[in-house]
């Protein structure tokens, strides 16, 4: 498990086959309540020993159903962390893993952990915004990615765009100074302000306003 920054540690990081300039991990929020898993990494369970010392894990939540693999079974069994994702994917997730609980609407889950729907990626993308009294970290799953700093969507043919657009205007309204995506180039995480989130956002959406992709 790696240090990266604050109360947030990294597992499983791993290149990706679509995308081998890419990293993708798991995050592990610290938490006094009980920790939680955030994405999903076909690595966890090589990293067994250092996510048991960290204290307990209380659930692993991913925001999308392409992070949906047996890894989350296994976090499921050897760390006690039952696994949460959207409602409207659940079909899909469930084809590779079992589910403890869902989400399909705007809601703390705890005092400090917000789920936030933005579909658009798919349909049942959401973000999760964690508020460790320090920082705000927004984990916006695919829905934006970092290349180098650079803040892209990764749209899909699949992908609603117009759901899309709408998601990236309510994350321009959220609160956070670290985004956390589920893959990127380069540091994993991005210190921000207002100022630069409204920026990097309106520059994605005219992006695909213009239907390029992120």
């Amino acid at each position: 498990m790696e240090y990266l920054f604050d109360t947030l540690y990294g597992a499983g990081a791993e290149r990706l086959s679509f995308a081998p300039d890419f990293t993708g991990r798991a995050f592990v929020l610290r938490r006094p309540g009980g920790n939680l898993l955030v994405y999903a990494s076909r690595r966890l369970a090589e990293e067994a020993g250092s996510l048991l010392s960290a204290g307990a894990t209380v659930r692993q939540y991913i925001n999308h159903h392409h992070q949906a693999m047996p890894s989350c079974d296994w976090a499921s069994g050897h760390l006690d962390a039952p696994l949460f994702g959207p409602e409207l994917e659940r079909r899909q997730i469930l084809a590779h893993c079992r589910m403890g609980g869902s989400f399909a609407d705007r809601e703390a889950h705890f005092p400090d952990f917000e789920v936030i729907p933005t579909p658009g990626h798919t349909a049942g993308s959401a973000c999760f915004l964690w508020d460790n009294g320090q920082h705000r970290h927004l984990f916006s799953g695919d829905t934006i990615y970092l290349t180098e700093g650079r803040w892209i969507g990764a749209v899909l043919p699949s992908s609603d765009r117009v759901a899309y657009l709408a998601s990236l205007a309510l994350i321009k309204t959220l609160s956070f100074d670290v985004l956390v995506p589920s893959l990127a180039k380069g540091q994993p995480f991005h210190q921000t302000d207002a100022r630069e989130t409204q920026s990097q956002i309106d520059a994605m959406m005219r992006r695909l306003e213009r239907g390029a992709d992120g």
